[in-house]
């Protein structure tokens, strides 16, 4: 399951996404827009510049903005950034495998092989969206409905 902390980095991310071509985003204005708490999007923010997918600067015209084009950037890395690895076990993930101490034979293991396909389909998701994708996606358009 996504974590708060990754929906939030998203939901900045592509407000940045949308938001940076006419220069750096002040962090309480994407708290606002996005509803996201201030305190938590700072850390937040903080984390995704030290693994260099936004950029900073401080004073008059400061802010963040994005370290490379979003077209560039991939969903998975945010997130895998944000949350760790994409894996729903530990025992399939791909950069912090780790043997269940439970599993006799993991070759055997049932719960193993369906795990390891759900970590696929996800993988096979984020890490063939980009930052831009996101960005270009539109909300569907409300239903209005007239019953009398």
């Amino acid at each position: 399951m996504l974590s708060s902390k990754a929906k939030y980095g998203l939901k900045a991310m592509v407000y940045l996404a949308r938001h940076g071509a006419d220069g750096s985003v002040l962090i309480a204005d994407i708290a606002e827009a996005e509803t996201i708490p201030k305190k938590f999007l700072d850390a937040i923010l903080l984390e995704l510049k030290n693994r260099g997918l936004l950029s900073s600067k401080k004073g008059k015209g400061g802010g963040y903005t994005l370290a490379k084009p979003a077209a560039s950037i991939m969903v998975g890395d945010i997130v895998r950034v944000l949350d760790g690895p994409l894996a729903p076990v530990q025992c399939v993930s791909r950069s912090a495998y780790r043997r269940c101490d439970d599993c006799r034979d993991e070759t055997a293991c049932a719960v193993r092989a369906v795990m390891g396909e759900v970590r696929d389909a996800i993988a096979a998701i984020l890490d063939n969206t980009t930052l831009a994708d996101m960005a270009n996606m539109q909300a569907p358009e409300p239903v209005l409905m007239y019953d009398i």
